[in-house]
């Protein structure tokens, strides 16, 4: 059910502020890479996974509801107050790695502090670096971090961004398999946070 959902993890380091050069670094990189184009709504009722949220995805990804069925592995479905809701795959589109959607019952959570939250839950993560930007219409918060994969033995790069919705924070998070697979998905990231707009339900 959740396969890919990450390699074994072995570094204690804490997540800390950093100036926003990072953020912006990765900004021109993306807009550097070819523009993702794509049709698929994610998080509208009756597609792949309902969600507080929609967004576009880029083509040939493919979403996937994640479900948690009370054994072992649901452990990997939670990160602080945050449970996984969708998991979208990059395979089809040729690269190794997701972009997920976790969700909160947080309510009244700002997008900062639940971001915070989320990443400071990872004790793999470093070098978080905060910035305020929009997601769509959105006020959201976004950082740009790195977690160790103990498989590669070296840090990769990990995006993710927070916005509030009435049933709590949303929070979409691009992995990958390494940082060099992460920023040729960067485009797909930037086509879901253009798109993404609130869903109540």
């Amino acid at each position: 059910m959740l396969t890919g959902c990450g390699g074994e993890k072995d570094s204690a380091d804490k997540p800390t502020a950093t100036p926003a050069k990072a953020s912006s670094e990765a900004s021109d990189r993306a807009s550097s890479a070819p523009a993702a184009t794509g049709h698929d709504l994610v998080g509208a009722a009756g597609s792949a996974c309902p969600l507080p949220v929609t967004f576009t995805i880029a083509d040939k990804w493919k979403a996937k509801a994640i479900k948690l069925d009370g054994t072992a592995l649901d452990t990997l479905a939670k990160q602080g107050p945050f449970t996984m809701a969708c998991e979208i795959d990059a395979k089809p589109a040729g690269n190794i790695g997701f972009l997920r959607a976790w969700t909160s019952k947080a309510k009244g959570s700002s997008p900062r502090a639940a971001l915070e939250a989320f990443v400071t839950a990872d004790k793999d993560a470093s070098k978080a670096t905060y910035s305020e930007v929009k997601a769509g219409s959105l006020p959201a918060t976004e950082v740009v971090y790195e977690t160790y994969s103990k498989l590669l033995e070296e840090s990769k790069q990990e995006h993710a961004l927070a916005v509030a919705s009435p049933s709590g924070p949303v929070v979409l998070q691009l992995g990958g398999l390494d940082t060099e697979e992460h920023k040729e998905m960067l485009p797909a990231y930037e086509l879901a946070k253009k798109t993404l707009r609130s869903n109540p339900r």
